[in-house]
């Protein structure tokens, strides 16, 4: 019953693990549909300069000839510059400056040393003189209407009334002066000094610019311009057959894709538009899943990983749906090649590769120059995912985004040639946003480990930092079993150039031997290869005791591996390096010893389980070979040869690959790497000649 019951457990499991699958597979779909522009397709792709080379093209119904941007900003400033800037009209500052001044005179007469007869006559005069300014107007000018000088119309407005005068006819502060001053220097028996600082006292604007009415009256000009400028007629050949796009042609087209996506946003169904998105992207996200259930079942399996894909692909794409709403900006500032660059770091090439070209599908149903456009960012994307293929340094990142911007740019000059045929005709600053792109890729890095944290996953990134010998571990094994890291290194090398060669993760395969024996630093003095004086701590145990110690490092290195923090796919190489292979000389060394006596051959096995993929194979095999070369007392090619052979020969025969998809093919290629390797290794300490027989 308990059986039964597991597995009815993992059953359920895997029927629920599926369910969230497709649930996860429509959300994204239909949070990519919802962000999408909701709008008919165009079905025409058209440039300005190249040939129309489909059919005629009528005209199904008329429609107006929109104006060029030109055109449109040519016209907007004709009629801006027939708005009026207006003012406000307050009597009342002309009645309080006027008042003011009768005092002002008052106090400062008493100070004067005039004669009190002229009294009268200078307070007439000064009072004059200002209310004369403030009949007339007195303001200040806004300096963005003085086009052709200081003098230009405007409108006085008093009780909502508007009245058109001149600048030319009113007074600014400085013409008030220079108007009271002239009048002055005519009466010379007038104080001037004493009249004009009685009069500058009191100037203050009665004219008040009204920029809020002004900005009103500019903006129902500009709401009433017209945006079009004639029609075409409907039947009317709207563009021939073999006819070049000039900029007539190039502006009627504009105008009828215009004027079919306002008709199809009036009178078509948005049920069926909304329909026919969800059909295309469906179709793309259904791919995406069919090649992963086809060549990467491991990651189809993992919802966790699904998630993350789908997470990638539907931010992209949203992100694009934004930019495509707020017009102005360019897709182009979009970083397309994050989305390759991330799935290839974390996942592989042809993963990266597919969902790059699925994305740009998307995309390109809802971009202008859905041609250009696929074309920039396919070419794009293969190079980001051609140039990081074999990440080893962190500098490939920059080295990448420069090979980028190459790409992009020699895409810019050779598309700018077939659309003008000029190099004056080229618009270098819409290169600018290709730039932007390139350096958003950039954000790749620290977006890589985000999800590594969030999702569990060990990208060549942290392989590479695993790889350095200055990382704790490591170092704590070279102190400790100084003939373990040795031998560590060798099986490195060993793995990684045989992982290279039959298809495989070189990087992890490197990290898995560094990390492989970390287990050996508990008990090192237990293990051959760190015994340097002679003495053998087994020689005390009995064969079963050695055997659980021997035993044990698997066990103490996937503890100590945890406790620093590994990653588990590292962590795997420790659990299988050994399979469930037995510690022969032990047990061997024990039926021989004691024959009589019955023994549980499962004491003298590692726990397991067996390598389950080509790294973790591979890894099994390099460390068996390069620690049984160890004891060739006279290597030559032929017992290097023979060594390799029945090792590999061995593991096979005991099912230890079984589960590690290496091939008979690669096992042949591993063995030829694994001989000439250690031909190469073992070449180097050939005796040198003793010195007396050189003299």
């Amino acid at each position: 019953m308990a059986t039964l019951s597991a597995s009815r457990q993992k059953a359920l499991f895997r029927k629920y693990a599926r369910n969230i699958k497709y649930f996860m597979m429509f959300l994204s779909i239909c949070l990519i549909v919802y962000t999408l522009p909701k709008q008919a397709k165009f079905r025409y792709e058209f440039e300005k300069g190249k040939i129309w080379n489909q059919k005629d093209l009528i005209s199904p119904s008329n429609f107006a000839i929109l104006k060029t941007t030109q055109q449109l900003a040519n016209d907007q400033e004709a009629a801006l510059r027939s708005v009026l800037p207006y003012y406000q009209l307050s009597p009342e500052v002309a009645d309080q400056q006027l008042n003011g001044y009768k005092s002002d005179f008052d106090i400062k007469w008493q100070n004067a040393n005039i004669s009190d007869r002229f009294k009268q006559r200078y307070f007439q005069t000064g009072y004059n003189l200002l209310k004369d300014i403030y009949d007339r107007g007195l303001l200040s000018l806004v300096s963005k209407y003085q086009r052709s000088g200081t003098n230009y119309p405007v409108m006085v407005v008093h009780k909502n009334a508007g009245t058109e005068k001149n600048t030319a006819d009113l007074f600014t502060r400085e013409r008030a002066l220079t108007f009271c001053a002239d009048y002055l220097k005519a009466h010379p028996d007038l104080d001037e000094a004493f009249v004009l600082g009685l009069i500058q006292n009191r100037l203050q604007n009665n004219l008040t610019y009204d920029d809020k009415l002004t900005e009103k009256q500019e903006k129902d000009v500009l709401n009433n311009l017209a945006l079009t400028r004639g029609m075409v007629q409907k039947n009317e050949v709207i563009v021939a057959k073999g006819t070049v796009v000039n900029d007539a042609i190039y502006q009627k087209l504009l105008s009828y894709k215009k004027a079919f996506e306002d008709s199809a946003r009036v009178n078509g169904d948005p049920l069926l538009i909304l329909l026919g998105q969800f059909i295309l992207v469906s179709i793309a996200v259904g791919l995406l899943m069919a090649f992963l259930y086809l060549f990467r079942k491991d990651i189809y399996a993992d919802n966790r990983l699904v998630s993350l894909i789908l997470l990638v692909v539907t931010g992209m794409l949203v992100t694009l749906s934004i930019t495509i709403r707020m017009k102005e900006f360019s897709v182009y500032f979009i970083p397309y090649c994050i989305v390759p660059i991330i799935v290839r770091i974390l996942f592989d090439t042809r993963l990266a590769l597919n969902i790059h070209l699925l994305v740009v599908l998307i995309a390109g149903f809802f971009v202008p120059n859905s041609f250009e456009f696929a074309y920039f960012e396919i070419t794009a994307g293969m190079i980001s995912i051609y140039s990081i293929k074999n990440l080893v340094r962190r500098d490939q990142f920059l080295v990448s985004a420069l090979i980028i911007t190459l790409t992009y740019f020699l895409a810019f000059i050779g598309i700018s040639f077939i659309r003008d045929g000029s190099w004056s005709a080229i618009e270098w600053m819409d290169f600018f946003p290709f730039l932007v792109s390139v350096g958003l890729t950039l954000l790749a890095y620290p977006l890589i480990y985000i999800f590594e944290q969030l999702f569990q996953i060990t990208s060549d990134i942290t392989l590479i930092e695993l790889t350095n010998t200055n990382a704790t571990l490591l170092r704590d094994l070279a102190f400790s079993a100084p003939g373990t890291f040795q031998h560590s290194l060798q099986v490195a090398n060993l793995a990684e150039n045989a992982i290279y060669n039959i298809g495989g993760n070189s990087l992890l395969v490197r990290a898995g031997a560094l990390y492989h024996d970390i287990g050996k630093i508990e008990n090192p003095l237990y293990f051959i290869e760190n015994q340097t004086s002679g003495f053998n701590p087994h020689d005390k145990l009995s064969y079963v005791e050695s055997a659980q110690i021997i035993i044990k490092h698997v066990s103490n290195g996937v503890e100590m591996a945890r406790k620093a923090g590994l990653p588990e796919i590292i962590i795997d190489f420790i659990r299988t390096h050994h399979g469930n292979t037995r510690v022969d000389y032990f047990y061997q060394s024990f039926l021989k010893n004691f024959p009589e006596r019955f023994v549980d051959e499962n004491i003298f096995r590692y726990p397991g389980p067996i390598p389950f993929s080509k790294e973790t194979g591979v890894l099994m095999l390099a460390d068996s070979v390069e620690a049984a070369s160890r004891s060739l007392k006279e290597p030559d090619a032929q017992s290097i040869s023979d060594l390799v052979d029945r090792i590999v020969n061995y593991k096979l025969n005991q099912g230890q690959l079984n589960d590690s998809n290496i091939t008979l093919k690669d096992l042949e290629t591993i063995k030829i790497i694994f001989k000439k390797m250690l031909m190469s290794i073992y070449h180097v300490r050939i005796d040198m000649p003793d010195s007396k027989a050189i003299q």
